[in-house]
């Protein structure tokens, strides 16, 4: 059958008709979708922000629960900015609706342990049992928090080791908060001979703390005999500071009072003889 060259070239023109028009069509839609993109990233980022300092002005109202609102609100935006440029193209929204929902139930499914996660995450933000900048131990973990977030929490140890725990772990075991309540009890015991008078003892202890501006007057300090051994009496300060100062308040208090016990002639008990001669020993040995 011979061709027909004119039905050809209208075939041909009606097609390219439509080939442009689709391009056409599909251009709009495609520069529509960028500006919506735009928009909506800007939108998001702005909605987070505003968010942010809105919530920020609150009194009271924790960092952690206001950085986690803000991301909850810009990630809802970018998810919805999404199905509207799908649904540039002619995808159903509902159907995309449903995917999503299908999509969210199989990785629901595998992945329970995170699920579990963002589950104690939520719980965590809600009681929250600490906050950023407290020191807690929790089972083997411990260190101040540095961010609490959906799946873990980030902590930095007092020797400066970032650790990295999960939001399950810390939601499943008995958390030590030492920061919470704002006031710490500090114990300093020093060992000295049985010889020694132990009412100076206890009173040299007492005048130390109370030179102290960070030792609190109430409730006060108090001195008593901890454990009696054979040639030695242990003594102990007991006193409350506030949990901020509570390291270097010991470690000053240890210094002064050990201070204080060799300008009274407090001693402390003499070590036995093998322990004499091992430290003599050892001591000419490094000598060599």
């Amino acid at each position: 059958m011979p061709i027909d060259p004119q039905n050809t070239l209208l075939t041909v023109q009606a097609g390219l008709a439509q080939l442009s028009t689709l391009i056409v069509s599909y251009s709009f839609s495609a520069i529509g979708a960028i500006i919506l993109l735009v928009v909506g990233y800007l939108v998001a980022g702005l909605a987070e922000r505003s968010i942010s300092a809105g919530l920020g002005h609150i009194h009271g109202f924790d960092a952690t629960l206001r950085h986690f609102f803000s991301k909850i609100v810009r990630y809802a935006i970018l998810i919805l900015v999404v199905i509207m440029v799908l649904g540039q193209f002619g995808v159903q929204t509902a159907s995309i609706i449903a995917a999503i929902g299908a999509i969210g139930l199989a990785i629901g499914l595998a992945l329970q342990g995170t699920l579990q996660n963002i589950a104690a995450g939520i719980m965590l933000l809600a009681l929250r049992p600490f906050r950023i900048g407290e020191y807690v131990e929790v089972g083997a973990i411990s260190g101040t928090v540095e961010e609490i977030g959906l799946f873990a929490t980030k902590l930095r140890t007092t020797d400066g080791v970032y650790v990295l725990a999960p939001n399950s772990t810390l939601w499943n075991q008995p958390v030590r908060n030492y920061t919470r309540n704002g006031v710490r009890r500090g114990d300093v015991t020093l060992t000295i001979g049985s010889w020694n008078d132990i009412d100076l003892a206890q009173k040299t202890m007492l005048g130390v703390a109370g030179s102290e501006r960070r030792v609190k007057r109430e409730p006060a300090p108090i001195a008593f005999v901890a454990t009696v051994g054979d040639a030695s009496v242990a003594i102990t300060l007991r006193y409350w500071t506030t949990a901020a100062d509570f390291f270097a308040t010991q470690i000053d208090l240890t210094k002064r009072v050990k201070q204080a016990f060799d300008a009274e002639a407090i001693s402390v008990p003499a070590p036995p003889p093998e322990a004499r001669q091992e430290t003599a020993a050892t001591s000419e040995t490094v000598q060599r």
